[in-house]
């Protein structure tokens, strides 16, 4: 029972770092020329965005994988690795469609955390059986 509220736990930490990624990502190309005006240049460096995707990274494999044995949906590890490679396709591949694909990536990323949470919470069974 404790590591499911662990896991619950670190879900909704996933979440809310993916949705911040996101919201960084879409609407930093917004309010960029504003950023210096407002003492916020830091939010454009790049190392502020690889440190959101280090930290979502990390929780999202470490929340998927402490649960997955758990519910065994595949469906949420999928999702993040979607939403992993818009966001990697994003920053690398496709630069001209960089402010759709990246906060795409973010919010599918937060949906695999959901649906996470959803089958965790759900989940009745003993992993060990």
């Amino acid at each position: 029972m404790k590591s499911i509220i662990k896991s619950t736990r670190l879900d909704q930490l996933g979440i809310t770092a993916s949705i911040a990624c996101a919201i960084h990502c879409a609407l930093l190309p917004l309010l960029i020329t504003s950023l210096p005006l407002l003492g916020l240049e830091f939010l454009a460096n790049i190392w502020v965005e690889i440190s959101m995707i280090c930290l979502s990274l990390f929780i999202g494999t470490y929340a998927l994988s402490t649960s997955y044995p758990k519910h065994k949906r595949i469906i949420p590890i999928a999702m993040l690795v979607a939403g992993f490679l818009f966001i990697g396709s994003g920053h690398l591949l496709f630069e001209t469609i960089e402010a759709i694909l990246v906060p795409a990536g973010g919010l599918i990323i937060a949906t695999a955390h959901w649906m996470n949470w959803k089958y965790s919470k759900i989940c009745s069974h003993n992993p060990s059986s």
